[in-house]
This record gives C-alpha cells, sequence and structure tokens, in this order.
C-alpha cells in the first residue's frame, strides 16, 4: 500500500504561534504511521522548513510545496493545517494550496478569510435566526466616542481584537476610566476590534467535523473559568474547569449541537470546527467559531473527541481522509 504523504503544518507569524507548535507537536504523536507518511512543517514568516529531523533540516520550495530529502524530492498529497492565526486560519495558507492544487484538512480559503474576522463572520450570520450580542465595530482610525460604545452596550462588556484567538488582547471592562486601556490593549493585536455587549450566562462549546459526508455529533463543553472569562490563562495554563459532556439537559445540548451543525452548512465548513457560545436561560447566543481549533493536550476538542469515545488517532485519520 502506497502511503499518502501528509504535511503536518504549524507555527504562523500571530501570538498563538506557541500554541499552534503545541497543537501539531500532540497531533505528531498521534497521525497514523501505518496509513500515513508524515513530515512536520515549520511556518514562519517566509522560513517555511521541514523540522522533523533536527539534524537534517530541509527547505520548503514555495513553487510546489516540496522538499529534498536525502536526495529525493518529496511531495505532499495533503496539508494538515494547525495552524492558528495568520497564515493558517485566515485563508492565506488556504489560498496557496488552491493555487498550487495540494488538498488540505481546514475550510477554503474565502470562508477562512469570513470567519477569521469576527465582524464579518456576525454580519454574515446575521440573518440566520441566530441570537447575536450586540456590538460596535471600531478601526483604528475611527475617532472613538467611549459615551456612544457604553452608551449602546452597558456595563461591562468585551472588548477585543477583530481577528486572532486563544483570548489575546481580550479584555472585560468593568467600569468605564478601564475602556481606554482595553480599546489599546486590543489595537495592540489587530488594525480593527469589536467592542460587544456582556451577556450574564453559561459559556458552551461544540466541535464538529465532517467525515464520509456526514457530521459527527461531538459532545458539548462547559467552560467555567476561575478568572473573570475564558482567557489565555484558563485555555492553557488550567485556570479553569472544562466539563464534558457539559451538566445540561439532553434537550438544551441537542439544540447547542444543531445550531454548530447549522453554522457549519450555512457557512461550508470544511475540517473540524469549534463554535463558542453564551447560554442565557433558553437562548444560545453565538460567540465566535474557530476554524482551526487548538489541538494541544489540554485543547476542548481533543477533549471531546474522547468524551465521544474516538481515540485522537481515528479522528486525525478521518479529519485526513475527510480532505484526501
Amino acid at each position: 500500500m502506497n502511503r499518502k504523504v501528509v504535511a503536518l503544518v504549524y507555527g504562523g507569524d500571530s501570538s498563538e504561534a506557541e500554541v499552534s507548535v503545541k497543537s501539531g507537536k500532540h497531533v505528531a504523536k498521534h497521525i497514523d504511521n501505518i496509513l500515513f507518511e508524515f513530515h512536520e512543517v515549520l511556518v514562519k514568516g517566509t522560513e517555511w522548513n521541514v523540522v522533523g529531523d533536527p539534524s537534517n533540516i530541509c527547505k520548503i520550495d514555495k513553487a510546489d510545496f516540496s522538499f529534498v530529502l536525502d536526495g529525493k524530492r518529496v511531495k505532499f498529497d495533503v496539508a494538515l493545517i494547525m495552524i492558528h492565526g495568520t497564515p493558517g486560519e485566515n485563508g492565506l495558507l488556504q489560498a496557496y494550496f488552491e493555487m498550487i492544487g495540494i488538498k488540505y484538512t481546514t475550510c477554503p480559503s474565502t470562508l477562512s478569510a469570513i470567519t477569521f474576522d469576527k465582524y464579518a463572520c456576525k454580519c454574515y450570520l446575521r440573518d440566520t435566526g441566530i441570537a447575536l450580542a450586540k456590538e460596535v465595530f471600531l478601526h483604528k482610525r475611527d475617532i472613538i466616542n467611549e459615551d456612544e460604545i457604553i452608551n449602546k452596550l452597558g456595563l461591562p462588556l468585551f472588548v477585543k481584537p477583530n481577528v486572532g484567538g486563544s483570548s489575546f488582547g481580550v479584555t472585560k471592562v468593568k467600569r468605564r476610566e478601564d475602556l481606554r486601556g482595553a480599546l489599546e490593549s486590543a489595537f495592540a493585536e489587530a488594525e480593527s476590534i469589536l467592542a460587544e455587549e456582556f451577556i450574564e450566562g453559561r459559556e458552551m462549546t461544540n466541535g464538529v467535523f465532517e467525515s464520509d459526508g456526514e457530521l459527527v455529533r461531538l459532545p458539548v463543553t462547559e467552560i467555567i473559568p476561575d478568572n473573570e472569562f475564558f482567557d489565555y490563562e484558563a485555555k492553557y495554563l488550567g485556570a479553569s474547569k472544562e466539563i464534558c459532556p457539559a451538566g445540561i439537559t439532553d434537550e438544551l445540548s441537542l439544540r447547542i449541537q444543531n445550531t454548530t451543525h447549522s453554522i457549519y452548512r450555512y457557512l461550508g465548513c470544511k475540517g473540524v470546527v469549534r463554535v463558542d457560545y453564551i447560554v442565557k436561560g433558553d437562548d444560545i447566543y453565538f460567540l465566535e467559531i474557530n476554524t482551526v481549533p487548538g489541538m494541544t493536550e489540554m485543547s476542548l476538542v481533543p477533549q471531546q473527541i474522547r468524551a465521544a469515545g474516538m481515540t485522537v488517532k481515528e479522528f486525525i485519520t478521518k479529519l485526513i481522509n475527510s480532505a484526501l
């Protein structure tokens, strides 16, 4: 049997690069070596290198995304993208692979660009009937009226970069005098930002992926952060309780899963995505969608995969085969 050749791509150029490397290294432990030949590719700026063997780092030829190993040119059948942030989650890398004709495991380039932009994604979903928090969209060049933001959204409110993840640059603002610092923190991460109303409720998240043309129903996770919200410390340093399956009724769990599936189909997603929600009473508010969700040992999707009775290896195999 000829094994398909997989590029496990991680790294990137955002604040999330360190998390991306951890995701990549975790996934590398779970790729089926019998079914696939795989090579780890670290992307950092214009440096794209195959890095699995520290004594033999090979440069990627960007003309066709190949490399030379022991005098033989290696060409990839599929790219397993584990880059959170740019260029692996915002469509840049996907557009490159589309141009040179290499299959990959995430959403298409156009959709990746839309979902990576939180405001664009909310606009895209606005007519679906899915509940959305009120927001104010701001650009660096805007003259910002802090009173108008507070009058529209109330306090507390959230300020977040319009692009990016892992809660970099996100602040929960409780007092008017803290708003300016929160805006500056978010603008340090992105050219545009969102201020959003605070919705008092329970934070839920739900992953979904496609296998053999069917959506696989992963369980819902409830997140109970030790801090004010699900920030970087809560996500990656253990400062939260993550309950999977969530301690909610079967009816609510099904409604959250159905909402995730509706969003996946409506947007035309591919691969695995994770959708974050706030549940207030009977209302399920969409927060954001992650099209390259974290895959570290502690990340939410691997927890949901294990809770669904699946191994991470089985999941990775399904993900690669769906792309192929």
